[in-house]
């Protein structure tokens, strides 16, 4: 199984840090990430973990909501989560739940295994997902990584910015973007429309002559 972009999140049940629940009522009307980890107690996993709590006010300010999974149980999670917390140099209340999944149910239903990572019983273990979700419970963006390779939560900041802009604005956000940098008219615009919408805007000039790259500062 798995799921698209444009898909609608399953409203499943979960065990989690902070008791049971049901993903759209937990989710609301907000922006959320959902992201796995292969286990608990495992090095990557763990400066992952921390390095979202050190980003905690980015996210806040954005008003994501967080959620982690993985297959190992909600005890793990509390007792590992103190080592999470001491990494990344904090105290206090766990600032997000993480979700516990050991029949790997959600993880399947979400297509989010890693079919080469495998637990001393030789079930699969979750791969390194990071699902942007909507207020409209619709998947915007999925990364996967594997089980080596830690992720950038900094790139996941600028990619959910873009995200959020695109979704109520005519543009698009060229490669290395960042707000603040100049967007692109999106090439379903017409030149009149581009030109109402964004009188500022400039043409690119390319050697086939096609009008197509509208940069724009204003959005």
């Amino acid at each position: 199984m798995g799921i698209n972009l444009g898909d609608e999140l399953p409203n499943f049940e979960a065990d989690t840090t902070v008791g049971k629940i049901k993903f759209h009522d937990w989710l609301g009307g907000s922006w959320a990430i959902l992201f796995s980890h292969p286990r608990d107690y495992t090095p990557v996993c763990t400066t992952e973990l921390g390095r979202v709590i050190q980003l905690g006010e980015e996210f806040k300010k954005r008003e994501i909501k967080l959620i982690a999974l993985s297959c190992d149980s909600v005890e793990d999670h509390l007792g590992w989560s103190k080592d999470i917390q001491a990494f990344a140099g904090c105290s206090g209340p766990f600032p997000y739940p993480i979700i516990a999944d050991p029949e790997r149910t959600i993880a399947k239903q979400l297509g989010m295994i890693d079919p080469d990572e495998l637990d001393t019983k030789g079930m699969p273990l979750t791969c390194r997902a990071v699902f942007i979700i909507g207020p409209d419970k619709r998947l915007k963006l999925s990364i996967l990584y594997p089980a080596t390779t830690g992720r950038n939560f900094n790139e996941i900041l600028r990619a959910f910015d873009s995200l959020k802009l695109t979704a109520r604005q005519k543009v698009a956000t060229p490669v290395d973007w960042k707000p603040g940098d100049r967007c692109m008219v999106i090439p379903s615009l017409s030149t009149e429309e581009a030109t109402k919408l964004f009188p500022n805007h400039e043409v690119k000039s390319v050697p086939s002559g096609k009008g197509y790259l509208r940069f724009t500062p204003d959005y």
